[in-house]
């Protein structure tokens, strides 16, 4: 699902209008980019939790040569889902459509 999917089912579930949705999706992007660049962590109970970590510099391999490089430490984003995200995520699908037989 890309963004433009994304707003269109939030919509059509919602009834707000694509407009509002997407105002709101970008918000949400901004705030919760913003809070991690802070190192706070962003904590949606049920859903997940946003959050970053430090990576170490260290030394790795050019792909294209195999020579030595040199990668330079980072700040990493984290997303560890939630107990009811991973429930819903692992539910079977239900049966409510019957198969029909072949004659």
């Amino acid at each position: 699902m890309n963004k433009a999917e994304l707003i269109e089912a939030i919509a059509s579930e919602t009834g707000v209008s694509k407009k509002d949705i997407d105002a709101t999706l970008k918000s949400f992007v901004n705030v919760v980019s913003d809070t991690l660049q802070k190192k706070e962590k962003v904590q949606l109970v049920g859903f997940g939790t946003f959050e970053t970590t430090e990576r170490a510099a260290r030394n790795g391999r050019n792909p294209a040569n195999g020579k030595p490089i040199k990668i330079a430490a980072s700040t990493s984003v984290k997303f560890k889902a939630g107990a009811t995200l991973k429930t819903q995520v692992n539910a079977k699908p239900s049966k409510t459509k019957k198969k029909s037989k072949k004659k």
